[in-house]
This record gives structure tokens, C-alpha cells and sequence, in this order.
């Protein structure tokens, strides 16, 4: 049988079994809630036991999940086309499984500095602490200068975070197989639908579930999806013996939300390329950040790699930051916050403290407004786009005339 589309797939994976006795099925499998998991005897522990340690999936107490949770894991291997998922409370504590998995006392990472911002805070607030010591690499930079004989990770993220850097990933896997790295990546921006990076050559993907899988803004998930059994091993190990539980309510809504993915992903994705259209025609845009608009530097990569976009943009203004800020409160369909990947469409001002550490960026006083387009009618979200962006282009025009001597 040919291989079925990724849009079949995320119909059918993880559905409900067939009651033996009655021949029926509910259509959506039901949150599965339970902290103690029962044996019918010492033998059926002892085989779960067995399993368990030799890396198998075996439930034998409810931190790790039952069924739904089982299912939802399949999900994410469908999606990433891994082997092997573990799930994590949120994107940033599966980020942290991967760094106390793969990184011990004395290594050294490779992290690159378009990475999710917290990562930042993980490294200072923890990984220093533990003697793991990170640098970080700009795209273009020469790594070979940067390895070191205890560097283990290679772990980078892209599109990148806020400016939706791409990076090759493929060059990327070639240049940590040369030098016996892990190669792992952030791909909640892809979330394995529209981008797949381990058929690139990484061997670890990590996904905020929180985000385009979720796609209501109501649950905090996360998942490391590997197709390395070595590496598995120490996830498997480090998941279980740091605690990881994630509420079975969360992994149904997830496993509820990831059915409309494709429809919701392809309409994101149409909705930013109109913004992106009418952003390239106001007086105040200067440079464009989406892989996906036929401008930006990465938008060859993109097309070679990637099979679609999503929502997410960015955009240099050319404003003051007390315009800035108009611009931001003048909006009324965006709500300000900094998640992103549910129906709605948000904005977030990016301060220049975050902007610094991307070279990606390069240097000026202009500001940095980061979109999610959502689900809205377009042409509402131009409108106010529009009204916005007058109130903030005469905020600006009028505390330049009173700057005049």
C-alpha cells in the first residue's frame, strides 16, 4: 500500500480502538486520567518491567500516561517521521530534556543565537551551574573554529525565533556527523507538518505542542521526537527519572486540535502572505521577516526544505519606539502577548535587549513588531493594520514638529 498523505495520517493516528466485545469505537479517543496503573499479576509487571528497561513504551504508574497519552506520542513520530516521542509539560521543559539528556558535567553545546529566547535563561540559570558550557553561533560563522574535543550538541532552531531565520539544516547535519554531534532542533515553527527536519539529517526535534498543534491557546505541551534508538535511551531515562508528567486533559486537547491542523496551518499561511503584501506597501516597513514571502533571504531554503508556512511574521518599522508602541496599542484584533500558533492573531513589540542577540538583525534604532496572523477575515486584519499604522505615522509626525527648535 503506497504511503498515505501526512492530512490522512493526522486523522486516523492515535483513534480509538474497537471494544472486542461490542464492535464499537468512540471517533476521538478519550482523555485517559489515572495515577495508579493495576496488574492482573506479577508476571504482567515483571514483562512491563522488562519492557520499560529495555526502552519500550510500558506503563506501570500513571506519571507517564495511558492511552491517550500513547497515542498522542504517536502523533508527534507521525508528524516529525521519528521513532521515538517523549512528552514534556511545555516547549521549554522538552527543550530541557534534551540538554539533561545529551549534555553531562564538562560538555560543551553549539546552540545558535536565533534560538528560543528562555533558552538563554536555561543556560544561565541552570546549565552554568551544572559545568555545561554553551556558545552560541551566528549562521555564516565558520563552526569548525567553534568545536571544541567536548563539544556534544549541535542544537539550533529554524526558522529562527522572532526573525524566522532559516538555516541549512542539511549542512548543519553533515557538519555535526563530521564531528560526532547531535544535531537537534526547535521545529514548533514546522511542528513537523510543513517542515521535517529529521528527514534532513537532525536526530532530534523538539515541538511546543502549546502552539500550531495545539491551535486554541488553551493547553502547555511539549515533545521531543528522536529517530536514533541510542539517544532514545537516555530520553526515555532522563523523562522518567526527572519527572515529566503531562495531564491527560492537555494530550486529548492536543490530540483534538491536531485533526484540523492542515486546514488551520494552510489558512495561517495565506492570511501572512496578504499581510505581507500590504506591509511591503506602507511608508514604514523596511525589511520583511517570512521565510515564505519571496523577499526574504532565506525563501530559497524554504522552498527546498519546507512544504508550506504558517502565520508568523516579522517586521522592521521604521518608528520611533514611542510610535512603536501607538502602533501596538492602536491595534484591536491583535492581542498583545508572546505565544503564538492558535486562531487568533497576536503581536508582540520585541524589545532591543532580545534583538542584540541576533546577528540576523544587525544593528539600528528601528523598531521590531512580531505578528501571528490568525483566522480572522484578512481584510479586518489589514484594516487594522491600517488604522494602526496611521495613528502611529502621526504620533510620529507630530512629536518630530515639536522636537523643532
Amino acid at each position: 500500500m503506497p504511503t498515505k498523505h501526512i492530512d490522512t495520517v493526522l486523522q486516523h493516528a492515535g483513534t480509538a480502538p474497537f471494544n472486542p466485545e461490542t464492535g464499537t469505537a468512540p471517533v476521538p479517543l478519550p482523555p485517559m486520567r489515572a495515577s495508579t496503573v493495576r496488574f492482573a499479576n506479577i508476571a504482567a509487571l515483571e514483562n512491563a518491567q522488562r519492557s520499560k528497561a529495555a526502552g519500550g513504551r510500558a506503563t506501570t504508574y500513571g506519571r507517564m500516561g495511558m492511552d491517550t497519552h500513547a497515542a498522542l506520542e504517536e502523533v508527534f513520530t507521525q508528524l516529525e517521521g521519528g521513532t521515538h516521542c517523549y512528552l514534556a509539560s511545555s516547549g521549554l521543559s522538552a527543550m530541557t530534556m534534551v540538554m539533561m539528556a545529551l549534555c553531562s558535567a564538562g560538555d560543551h553545546a553549539l546552540i545558535s543565537d536565533c534560538v528560543y529566547g528562555p533558552m538563554r535563561e536555561l543556560d544561565d540559570a541552570v546549565l552554568k551551574r551544572m559545568n555545561i558550557e554553551i556558545t552560541y553561533f551566528a549562521a555564516g560563522e565558520d563552526l569548525e573554529a567553534l568545536v571544541r574535543p567536548n563539544t556534544r550538541l549541535l542544537y539550533v532552531e529554524s526558522p529562527g525565533s522572532l526573525l524566522f531565520e532559516m538555516l541549512d539544516m542539511g549542512a548543519m547535519a553533515a557538519f555535526a556527523k563530521r564531528h560526532g554531534l547531535v544535531l537537534a532542533t526547535d521545529n514548533t515553527w514546522g511542528s513537523g507538518y510543513i517542515y521535517r527536519p529529521l528527514t534532513l539529517g537532525a536526530q532530534v526535534s523538539v515541538i511546543a505542542g502549546t502552539k500550531y498543534v495545539g491551535g486554541h491557546s488553551d493547553l502547555m505541551l511539549g515533545a521531543v521526537v528522536t529517530n536514533d534508538e541510542a539517544i532514545a535511551r537516555k530520553l526515555n531515562r532522563t523523562q522518567y527519572a526527572m519527572g515529566y508528567s503531562v495531564s491527560a486533559d492537555d494530550a486529548w486537547l492536543a490530540l483534538r486540535g491536531v485533526r484540523t491542523m492542515p486546514i488551520r496551518m494552510a489558512q495561517h499561511a495565506r492570511h501572512a502572505l496578504q499581510v505581507c503584501e500590504f506591509l511591503k506597501g506602507r511608508a514604514e516597513t523596511v525589511r520583511l521577516f517570512h521565510p515564505a514571502w519571496p523577499e526574504d533571504p532565506g525563501h530559497a531554503l524554504w522552498q527546498r526544505d519546507c512544504t508550506g508556512s504558517n502565520g508568523m511574521l516579522s517586521v522592521e518599522l521604521r518608528l520611533s519606539p514611542d510610535a512603536a508602541r501607538t502602533f501596538v496599542d492602536a491595534l484591536t484584533l491583535f492581542g498583545i502577548g508572546f505565544s503564538w500558533g492558535g486562531y487568533e492573531s497576536l503581536v508582540q513589540l520585541v524589545s532591543p535587549k532580545d534583538l542584540s542577540k541576533h546577528k540576523y538583525w544587525g544593528e539600528g534604532d528601528n523598531a521590531l513588531v512580531r505578528l501571528h496572523i490568525g483566522l480572522e477575515s484578512p481584510e479586518d486584519i489589514i484594516a487594522d493594520l491600517t488604522q494602526a499604522l496611521d495613528k502611529a505615522a502621526a504620533f510620529q509626525k507630530q512629536a518630530q514638529v515639536q522636537a523643532q527648535p
